[in-house]
């Protein structure tokens, strides 16, 4: 479309008149036999300004709505605009000669920066005598932040107020003289706020941008600047765009400032690098971008974690690593939708370290009451992810929750609890936690998806808290129904979540006499590739058991490995006692008195800060216990300090058989 709009004005310009580019949509309306000054159609202004200073008032001007409704192309939808922008007199004047001062723009930007509604910024700009088309395009840009919802605009009326017109009609006459810096950042701003692609200013700022990029004089910013705006209007695809690439391509990575480095990176994960394409120009970035990393303020390091994951970049963990270094330094200084991106950057890639663990502990109590409910979510998240169990952020969580829950998404609600099921952690305030809980059910159970309510309530499950009350609508035909996939059936880990759920309820709840879950619901092991009800064991430390059980028990044939039991439990290793404390053979069935379930854990089983097992490790040896087994557990953080065969022996005796008195064989 780009290109379109670039060769239509070439023929109207050839006969020194600016028109319309759509046919059907003239720039002024005239009635028949009004009197034609030629030099109007110069222009999308309500009287005529031809340069002999003709200021003769057309009496049927048309005012073409800002909000005309037309039919946009991919990639560009919402509120459309850009109808004329009449000079409405309001006293500012754009100007690059005698402009404001590098003082006083930057005072207007931090003005700027603190209007909180539209109508501020209009008083703001009626306010300047004169100003910088980089400050206008501040100006449209603030606008955007403060209108856009999604992909169309709170209010598209805010385009027909007269300061935006008259700053439109401004930008639209001296598109020739902006600056390259302000021309294409004006350019984006009306992306940003739906602006007809068609109009005169559109068509004037995209005309005058195609001939600044053949010039090639433009920088790396200024390039990506025009980038994200011709992706917005025309999508990966345009002609213009790749333009925009290959004079990126020409220029040395390593020579890059931090901030053309981000605006690269941004530009291509707005869709341009699909397919892989620009590979090596992604390389040559991610080698520099490592040795930069030191110098990165928080939206630098913010925006490069989420371009590294809408690109998908495996192989970048130096980079990473770096990043998670210099994010320590500005924890507390990240705005909420920053640490956000950064928290979900570090989640994808599963990497942490202690020094940006404690920094989170120091700061998390400080805003879990006043920041957004997706980063304290997202908090919480990040260490039940990382299975890092910290107290101090968990209890500042919880507490929170109690007080903000109400205005949690049900997804933000569903997460915190979950993280705190996964790791098996009951906060000091579990009694109100739990009742607000319960109390957010009751009342939005329908807002619920129903995977997320089975999420939910497995978790409370999993730290020994059970929704007795709302089971019965979980295991009902109706919402069994509602957790299948279009025409491929219930997952397993729902149907083994919810078996488990049955099966907690049945073990811990003797009283409940709801309904019961159809066997067909149900699934016959906890332990499955992928996610899983249960953690395989560790194959290094089970060997290392196995080998002593031969060397105790006189044999291999006196205990068995990775026993799926009728209760869905696999257990790591079983031996059966007869009545007096014999060891019975592994096949024997008969005369089993006593059933010992060795639970071999291994480090993956723990939280990896502290030696607490994780919620579903939890709920098994509760399980397990409950069912009849004897449970001995055979930590690694105990059995790794064995130096030799004999403490080997002696410790699993100790474990096993405590009261009775070993044999050598």
């Amino acid at each position: 479309m780009a290109l379109k709009l670039v060769q239509r004005l070439s023929v109207v310009g050839q006969l020194g008149v600016y028109r319309g580019v759509c046919s059907t949509r003239l720039l002024s309306t005239i009635s028949v036999g009004q009197p034609l000054c030629a030099a109007c159609l110069s222009t999308s202004a309500g009287c005529c300004t031809r340069r002999q200073r003709c200021r003769t008032p057309q009496p049927d001007s048309g005012r073409r709505s800002l909000t005309t409704t037309i039919t946009r192309e991919p990639y560009f939808l919402g509120s459309s605009s850009g109808g004329l922008h009449r000079d409405s007199g309001l006293g500012f004047r754009i100007t690059q000669l005698h402009g404001p001062t590098a003082a006083e723009e930057q005072e207007f930007k931090q003005r700027l920066d603190s209007c909180s509604s539209s109508r501020q910024v209009f008083t703001l700009l009626r306010s300047l005598g004169i100003m910088s088309d980089t400050m206008a395009a501040a100006a449209l840009h603030r606008v955007a932040d403060l209108e856009q919802a999604g992909n169309s605009l709170k209010d598209p009326k805010v385009l027909e107020k007269d300061t935006i017109r008259s700053l439109c009609y401004q930008l639209e006459q001296d598109s020739r003289r902006l600056t390259d810096a302000g021309l294409v950042s004006v350019l984006l701003a009306c992306t940003r706020l739906f602006l007809d692609p068609w109009s005169m200013l559109m068509v004037r700022l995209v005309s005058e941008s195609q001939e600044r990029l053949d010039r090639g004089q433009m920088t790396v910013e200024q390039l990506c600047t025009l980038g994200q705006a011709m992706l917005a209007m025309e999508g990966p695809g345009c002609v213009m765009l790749m333009q925009v690439m290959e004079q990126i391509q020409k220029k040395e990575p390593s020579q890059w400032s931090i901030e053309d480095l981000i605006a690269v990176y941004r530009l291509l994960q707005g869709g341009v690098a699909q397919d892989g394409k620009y590979r090596d120009l992604l390389n040559a970035m991610h080698t520099h971008a490592v040795t930069v990393t030191s110098r990165m303020n928080p939206a630098a390091v913010s925006g490069l974690l989420g371009a590294l994951v809408v690109l998908n970049q495996t192989q970048v963990m130096p980079l990473v690593i770096n990043l998670c270094k210099q994010a320590v330094r500005h924890v507390p200084h990240f705005t909420d939708e920053e640490l956000t991106v950064v928290l979900g950057g570090l989640m994808h890639f599963g990497h942490s370290d202690h020094y940006f663990v404690e920094a989170m502990e120091r700061y998390v109590p400080t805003m879990t009451f006043t920041s957004h409910p997706e980063t304290v979510t997202k908090v919480i998240q990040f260490f039940s992810r990382r299975n890092i169990l910290s107290p101090t952020v968990f209890d500042a969580v919880a507490e929170s929750f109690v007080y903000r829950a109400d205005d949690y998404s049900t997804s933000q609600v569903t997460r915190q609890i979950t993280a705190l099921g996964k790791l098996g952690y009951l906060p000091p305030n579990a009694g109100e936690l739990f009742r607000k809980v319960e109390s957010i059910l009751r009342s939005r159970f329908s807002h619920f998806q129903p995977r997320m309510v089975l999420s939910l309530l497995h978790s409370c499950t999993l730290v020994e808290r059970f929704p007795v009350n709302f089971v019965s609508k979980v295991f009902s035909s109706f919402f069994l129904q509602q957790l299948q996939d279009q025409g491929k059936g219930i997952d397993r880990i729902v149907l083994a979540q919810l078996t488990q759920l049955y099966m907690t309820l049945k073990l811990e709840c003797p009283f409940y006499e709801g309904p019961r879950l159809l066997r067909k619901y149900r699934v016959q092991s906890f332990l499955m590739s992928g996610r899983s009800l249960e953690t395989p064991v560790d194959a290094h430390l089970y060997n290392s058991v196995k080998t002593g059980l031969v060397d105790l028990l006189g044999s291999r044939s006196y205990f068995g490995s990775k026993v799926l039991t009728p209760y869905c439990y696999t257990l790591d290793v079983e031996i059966k006692l007869d009545e007096g404390g014999y060891v019975l053979p592994a096949c024997q069935n008969d005369d089993v008195y006593k059933r010992i379930a060795l639970c071999i854990d291994g480090q993956k089983r723990f939280t990896t800060n502290k030696r607490q097992l994780l919620g579903k490790e939890a709920i098994k040896q509760r399980h397990l216990r409950l069912l009849g087994y004897e449970v001995v557990q055979i930590p690694f953080y105990e059995f790794e300090n064995l130096e030799n065969k004999s403490s080997v022996v002696e410790y699993l005796h100790q474990k096993i058989f405590p009261h009775t008195f070993r044999l050598s064989w």
